[in-house]
């Protein structure tokens, strides 16, 4: 009798855990951080390429000045599709000098979480997503780098990442960004695909495919997993299990210090976009870098074409001057919904959310890297704020 008793105490309890947590979150103080999204890149409502942040904002009761949640359809600069395939564009291209310096003084900080921008082939349903375009809106502009430039003078915290100063941002810009915050945009760009088999993967780019054949006496040997490499030229370079790679997916691999100081793991795979960049140490802490498993072969072949093995995948500069980071690939980007960031301690239940076997899903990356690295970063700097 004390036995089902206790059971159904223990069931009760699991049953009322999610409303608990509900109230748990809903009690949390809130806390007033004005940022600046830009996001030019957004399909659809999910806004997918800024989700991750707002999720982390909201989680931890980060709030505007009216003291409302940030809200994923309308908080950012950029992009904002309507039905019909119709759309808005609201960026800071229309910003005077004196408006871009009267956003810099009103935010504390700015996150810049993709400006690859909108293509034709993309936004207008009838056409094939798989070619390129023409460009509908995109690229890091004179305004944006206007009011990153005001930050950093202004001693804020700025935040950006793949893809701000690769294509289809202009040379002027992209040197500006570079000469401000100390690094340099190789060129190239990757990304790691489950399979290589055209008949089998519907994601793999048609542009990347004729490309390489058109080197390579049009053929295309691939159909394993592994990673393609895109320079701003168009060239490409493919690594493919087995034949290339002793690992598939390019491993982040982040200093013990930062793996103390922010709960990030060791070691972890990262399966989506990233970009190859320098960083000038004498201005940038690198923290994490990406490492391409390769034999022999693959290793001959990135050298071949003047690709690293070994690349920075998070740089930062936090001084009393000012705090800046460069995430090198798509952290901001993941398949995450906005309905868990409302259950205070969510993260204790983390595992049932992600695959722990599929090395292409994002959500791991998520929950185990992106979520404390940013909740650490945006909680620093609130404490200093409020000093």
């Amino acid at each position: 009798m004390k036995t089902r008793y206790l059971i159904r105490i223990i069931i009760g309890c699991v049953l009322l855990l999610p409303v608990f947590m509900y109230i748990a979150w809903l009690f949390t103080p809130k806390k007033k951080l004005l940022v600046t999204i830009v996001d030019k890149t957004v399909l659809n409502n999910s806004g997918q390429e800024h989700a991750s942040l707002i999720w982390v904002l909201n989680y931890n009761k980060y709030v505007k000045s009216n003291s409302a949640l940030y809200d994923i359809k309308k908080d950012y600069f950029g992009f904002f599709p309507q039905a019909n395939e119709k759309f808005q564009i609201k960026g800071l291209e229309n910003f005077s000098k004196e408006e871009i310096d009267q956003l810099s003084n009103n935010t504390d900080l700015a996150y810049f979480t993709d400006t690859y921008g909108i293509y034709r082939n993309e936004w207008y349903a009838h056409n094939n997503v798989g070619e390129r375009s023409g460009i509908l809106y995109g690229g890091l502009s004179q305004q944006d780098v206007d009011l990153l430039e005001d930050l950093k003078n202004g001693h804020k915290l700025i935040l950006t990442e793949f893809n701000c100063i690769g294509s289809p941002t202009g040379a002027a810009e992209r040197a500006r960004f570079e000469k401000l915050f100390g690094l340099h945009w190789t060129g190239w760009v990757g990304r790691y695909f489950d399979s290589f088999d055209t008949s089998v993967n519907r994601e793999l780019p048609k542009w990347l495919v004729r490309n390489y054949e058109a080197e390579h006496n049009g053929q295309w040997p691939f159909k394993r997993s592994g990673i393609a490499f895109v320079s701003n030229t168009d060239r490409v370079v493919v690594l493919e299990d087995k034949m290339h790679l002793t690992q598939p997916v390019p491993n982040l691999i982040t200093t013990n210090k930062a793996v103390d100081y922010y709960d990030l793991p060791q070691q972890m795979h990262y399966p989506f976009w990233f970009d190859i960049t320098d960083a000038d140490i004498a201005v940038n802490e690198v923290t994490a870098r990406f490492e391409i498993e390769v034999n022999d072969s693959g290793r001959q072949e990135l050298a071949k074409n003047g690709i690293p093995v070994s690349f920075p995948a998070v740089q930062m500069h936090k001084g009393r001057d000012y705090q800046f980071y460069y995430f090198s690939a798509d952290f901001c980007d993941n398949p995450i919904g906005l309905s868990t960031s409302y259950f205070k301690g969510i993260g204790a239940f983390k595992f049932f959310f992600y695959s722990r076997v599929d090395p292409a899903d994002r959500a791991g990356f998520f929950w185990r890297y992106y979520k404390p690295l940013l909740s650490k970063i945006l909680a620093d700097y609130y404490q200093e704020k409020m000093k």
